[in-house]
C-alpha cells in the first residue's frame, strides 16, 4: 500500500472542511492501468483508491468517492440501495467543477463507468450531456440492429430449482438463478423461457 500523494490529502481536507464533514481515512494503491477506481465505506470511515496512470482520472475518482462520503446513503428499496442517484450526481458534478475537472472529462469518465450518469447530467443541464446521451442511444440502437435475431432454445416452462454446488439452477434448462429472481421463485413458482443467439 502506497502513501497517498500530497495533493490527494489536500483535496480531501479542502472538500471535507468546505462541507463541515469529518475526514475519512484515505488508503491509496498505484497500478499500471489507464483508469482509477475507488470505494467509500462510510461505516468504516474510509475511502480506498486504486490509482491508474492518468492524474486527471485520479482526481475525478477521488472526488467521486468524496461525493459518496458527503452524500447520505439513500433508503434501501427492495433490499437494495441506489447510491448513484440524482442527489449523488448533483453533489458529484458540483465537486468536479469546483476542483478542476473539466466538464467534458467529468461527463466522459462518469458515463463510461455508470451510463445512468448521462440521465442525471441531462437533468442538471450539464454541458454536453444531451449530445452524449443522444450519441450513446445511437450506438445502442446500432449495436441492437447488428445483433443477430434471438431464437427460443428451450420452450417456456415451469422453473424447478435445484442446487448445483454453490449455485441454484433451473432443472429444466440449466440456467443459473440468482438475486431477486431466485428470492421470488423460492416464494412462489414461476415460468421462464431460454432465448439465445445461434
Amino acid at each position: 500500500m502506497a502513501e497517498a500523494p500530497g495533493w490527494a490529502h489536500s483535496l480531501v481536507l479542502q472538500v471535507c472542511s468546505e462541507a463541515d464533514a469529518p475526514l475519512p481515512r484515505l488508503s491509496w494503491r498505484n497500478r499500471d492501468r489507464p483508469t482509477s477506481s475507488g470505494v467509500t465505506r462510510q461505516s468504516a470511515g474510509a475511502i480506498s483508491l486504486v490509482a491508474g496512470r492518468d492524474p486527471l482520472d485520479q482526481r475525478l475518482t477521488l472526488l467521486h468517492e468524496l461525493a459518496h462520503w458527503l452524500t447520505p446513503l439513500p433508503p434501501r428499496r427492495r433490499g437494495r440501495s441506489r447510491h448513484h442517484d440524482a442527489a449523488f450526481y448533483t453533489r458529484a458534478f458540483a465537486l468536479y467543477r469546483r476542483h478542476g475537472v473539466p466538464d467534458a472529462v467529468a461527463l466522459a469518465g462518469e458515463s463510461m463507468r455508470y451510463p445512468s450518469a448521462l440521465g442525471h447530467a441531462r437533468a442538471l443541464g450539464f454541458p454536453g450531456a444531451q449530445a452524449a446521451w443522444r450519441e450513446r442511444r445511437s450506438r445502442l440502437r446500432e449495436r441492437a440492429r447488428r445483433r443477430p435475431p434471438m431464437r427460443i432454445l428451450v420452450q417456456e416452462h415451469v422453473v424447478r430449482l435445484v442446487r448445483d454446488g454453490r449455485w441454484t439452477r433451473c432443472a429444466v434448462c440449466g440456467v443459473r438463478v440468482v438475486g431477486p429472481v431466485l428470492r421470488r421463485l423460492r416464494r412462489r413458482s414461476g415460468r421462464h423461457v431460454l432465448m439465445g443467439i445461434t
